[in-house]
């Protein structure tokens, strides 16, 4: 109860600070998120005006807190760097119509973009995606996992077929298996789903949505991929993307397996063991047609760095992603803007609140870096060209705090991170709270996939030591009904929606309060010489100790 009482005193003046730590200011939180959120943004797409607003705001707040450009080396200046790192997109977006229809026994039927079927803009090379009655093959969860001795597919060609997919590991509902029961593997991610399909030569892949085991309802589906869409520049697009990808509706989904003689819930069921084999929809097919614009842009990722005093070559990173979905299909007010206040402006002022900290303090030891990604929301491709081009060798760089959808409420009582990782950066990251009087809680959606979903994952599958940092959900006012109340509403009515605005109720005093722990951790980080590793048990170990000469 005094702890509590102590944090209303500091409270009440906006401003929060450690006894010996740096002051993080909540009114200037509220500032940054509302300007980057703001209409005149333009729910900060890549390659569009609000791009370049975004990273203006961004390097002009960098450079006022006293940090040096860590980007790409400045062409013939040797030792001179930029603000940012090009980042080459291959950028893809549906020009006019999508003509889609079902055939069955009884004739054909018109489906409609966005509310039956959410169809993605073919990122395969295919500038006009035009086929005819393709079959329907229900491949349940679409999973091969030789380590598991899974296999959904059993053999079956899906050259010129659909195959449909169930969303997350054939495990989700039941909770107990071989896919870590509640708790999402990367095979129920709809990435991977997308991915294998290509791998295996098919038409496209249509993933069957449901609100559960998606962890997400249809307008985020449908905002998400109904509008441009952005991938890494490959050589063989064909090897990644099948000429079709999409979404449908769970209800249609199931009528139309009726039509095709089928039991939807029966099949989904069966889909949860290894005795399930494919299943093709008798007489019912689906056509579709629609030209697709191909172009290649570049967006960037903007880089602002402390070099470190004794020790410059080590590096600690503070990232998070500065994109959001742009100007995509207008809601039932007819708003377009997708504004991205909380997902996500707050890890953007987060981490220009850390900058402020670190140019005002001494330098530390090591290096760290501030690095604002891009297109996160396109599958964190600004992250995923980090980590495969980094700007500082990820042998030598420490660890990865990434900051992303932070609450801009009140003070918490907990934090968590997204997903179950074993890290040791986690451990410094519990027992550091506890100065703080925040416990950590487990990932509370496992199930949800978060930790394939935020900008660390690119640094943790090449062994970088990683984690993504949430916000509590027991608050100080109100516990942990008012925190899941929020979650749920947020998630429900606000994620990818352009409802996600700016509020003059936010108070942002929690993300003030936790961000003296994050810059204590990251401190301790830079003015240390430690190396932070993954448990002996964790799959991103073998790849973090095949670096293990480079650091010392």
């Amino acid at each position: 109860m005094k702890h509590t009482l102590i944090i209303a005193a500091l409270l009440s003046a906006g401003v929060v600070h450690a006894a010996t730590g740096p002051e993080f200011d909540a009114k200037r939180l509220s500032q940054d998120v509302k300007v980057l959120s703001s209409d005149k943004f333009e729910g900060r797409g890549p390659n569009t005006a609000g791009e370049t607003l975004t990273v203006d705001y961004l390097v002009q707040q960098f450079k006022a807190a006293g940090l040096q450009p860590g980007g790409d080396p400045v062409k013939g200046k040797p030792g001179e760097r930029s603000w940012t790192q090009d980042v080459p997109l291959g950028r893809f977006e549906i020009k006019g119509p999508v003509a889609l229809s079902v055939r069955d026994a009884k004739g054909t039927h018109a489906l409609k973009q966005g509310d039956d079927l959410a169809v993605r803009a073919s990122m395969s090379g295919s500038k006009l995606v035009d086929f005819k009655d393709a079959p329907l093959v229900f491949v349940g969860y679409g999973v091969t996992a030789p380590e598991r001795k899974w296999d959904d597919f059993k053999g079956v060609d899906l050259k010129g077929k659909l195959a449909v997919v169930l969303i997350n590991d054939p495990d989700f509902e039941t909770g107990q298996g071989e896919f870590g029961g509640k708790s999402m593997t990367y095979y129920g991610r709809w990435t991977y789903k997308f991915e294998e399909m290509a791998r295996r030569g098919a038409l496209g892949t249509i993933i069957v949505h449901e609100t559960a085991p998606a962890s997400y309802g249809w307008a985020t589906v449908k905002n998400s991929n109904t509008n441009v869409m952005y991938d890494i520049v490959r050589k063989n697009p064909a090897e990644a993307h099948a000429p079709v990808e999409a979404w449908i509706q769970r209800d249609l989904a199931a009528d139309l397996f009726k039509r095709g003689g089928q039991d939807f819930e029966a099949l989904k069921k069966l889909a949860q063991t290894r005795d399930f084999k494919p299943v093709q929809l008798k007489d019912v097919t689906l056509s579709g047609k629609y030209a697709v614009d191909a172009q290649v842009i570049t967006s960037k990722n903007v880089a602002a760095r402390v070099v470190g005093a004794s020790r410059p070559d080590d590096t600690v990173i503070y990232s998070g992603h500065w994109d959001h979905l742009g100007v995509g299909l207008p809601d039932a007010k007819g708003d377009k803007i997708y504004n991205g206040a909380v997902d996500n402006g707050t890890g953007l002022a987060a981490m220009l609140e850390l900058a402020r900290a670190y140019g005002k303090a001494p330098k530390p030891a090591r290096s760290v870096l501030f690095l604002a990604v891009t297109a996160e929301e396109k599958g964190l491709l600004g992250s995923e060209y980090y980590a495969s081009y980094p700007l500082y060798p990820l042998a030598t760089t420490v660890g990865v705090i990434n900051m992303d959808a932070l609450s801009p409420y009140g003070v918490s009582r907990n934090f968590t991170i997204s997903g179950s990782a074993k890290l040791d950066l986690l451990d410094q990251l519990v027992a550091k709270a506890r100065q703080w009087n925040l416990a950590y809680s487990p990932d509370p959606k496992p199930e949800a996939g978060y930790f394939f979903r935020s900008d660390h994952f690119p640094f943790a599958k090449r062994g970088v030591p990683a984690f993504s940092y949430g916000s509590g959900n027991d608050w100080v006012d109100g516990g942990i009904a008012a925190g899941k109340k929020n979650e749920q509403a947020y998630t429900t009515d606000n994620y990818h929606q352009p409802s996600d605005e700016w509020s003059a109720k936010w108070q942002f005093t929690g993300m003030a309060h936790d961000l003296g722990m994050l810059y204590s951790l990251g401190r301790d980080l830079a003015d240390g010489k430690s190396w932070p590793n993954w448990a002996s048990d964790a799959e991103f170990r073998a790849a973090r100790d095949k670096s293990a000469a480079d650091r010392k």
